[in-house]
């Protein structure tokens, strides 16, 4: 099928038209290095609002996971919604595939804009990355929001059953799919309710749009996640997190979620989103960012402002 009879093709127009509407605009930054992101960013930039960064997961680019974000977040919000590298606008001809790479060119990218204190929240591959910069980057990271973000699994707990699949290839096969067949396992996975009668022909239209690109580059980013991953290599964040999971979860399940508790302590809180799968972007958006709202612009639980390094809207960190 070609692009321009494509539907997933006219949806990501809508999409796009979405991001404008939004007061946000396209931008492309060459990093002089083999390296090129796109983002989008406030069309106009306003001093009175906190920043806010967006990093998408697996999947499509940044447009199909927080179309349904962009408005509301935006009147609150400077919003920057990047595509991570081999998604939608970004690539690289450097052989880094780590989520710690991934996050050291969002910074760049950030600086590149203007942007030196941010809050920052990332959806499941996008949380890891998300988590990685406010480890590597403290100074410029205010808070933490990581939705069904399962930065504290462990190599082993892929062939221990944990995420429900036996290895990282299956995996590979479920986020990526390349058939009709795989896509529908994607569903099954992703969503507590899952759509079920999606005929073929659309879903080998979106599969063809979406993940046809960059395929091997992408398999390798998931390799590198893996590989070699241990719980106890996890570096503490210091800024105050809240982690929102869906309650069936099978991709990053709710244990890694009190793991993840066990390993920051009082520096952490957990939302669970009750009758929802991996996809809370999809499935309960509006309750996603009801919550995502109330962390960032409200005040902090005591627990958590009892930690001096914890910086508050804005505050300088010396």
């Amino acid at each position: 099928m070609a692009k321009w009879f494509s539907i997933a093709a006219v949806r990501e127009w809508y999409l796009r038209r979405r991001f404008s509407f939004a007061g946000l605009k396209s931008t492309t930054t060459d990093f002089s290095d083999g390296t090129i992101m796109h983002c989008w960013v406030p069309r106009h930039r306003s001093d009175s609002k906190p920043n806010l960064l967006l990093i998408h997961g697996f999947g499509a680019n940044a447009m199909w996971q927080f179309t349904d974000f962009v408005g509301p977040v935006a009147r609150h919000f400077n919003l920057y919604v990047p595509d991570l590298l081999f998604f939608g606008g970004s690539t690289t001809t450097r052989p880094e595939r780590s989520d710690s790479f991934q996050a050291q060119c969002i910074a760049v990218l950030m600086e590149g804009h203007g942007v030196r204190r941010m809050h920052v929240a990332g959806l499941s591959y996008g949380g890891f990355v998300g988590y990685c910069l406010a480890a590597q980057f403290k100074e410029r990271v205010e808070r933490v929001v990581l939705c069904c973000a399962g930065v504290s699994v462990e190599e082993k707990d892929v062939k221990e059953g944990l995420m429900h699949v036996e290895s990282v290839e299956e995996l590979v096969s479920v986020l990526l799919p390349q058939t009709p067949a795989k896509a529908r396992d994607l569903l099954k996975y992703s969503f507590y309710k899952p759509i079920t009668k999606v005929p073929n022909f659309l879903l080998k239209d979106f599969v063809k749009y979406l993940y046809s690109e960059q395929f091997q580059e992408r398999e390798e980013l998931l390799h590198a996640l893996f590989k070699n991953r241990k719980f106890v290599d996890l570096p503490k964040i210091t800024q105050p997190t809240l982690c929102i999971w869906g309650e069936y979860d099978l991709i990053f399940p709710m244990e890694l979620a009190d793991r993840l508790k066990r390993h920051l302590g009082d520096n952490v809180q957990i939302v669970t989103i009750k009758n929802a799968g991996h996809a809370l972007n999809a499935e309960k958006p509006k309750e996603v960012y009801k919550h995502i709202k109330s962390f960032l612009l409200g005040p902090l639980p005591p627990t958590m402002t009892k930690n001096p390094n914890n910086a508050v809207n804005g505050d300088k960190v010396e």
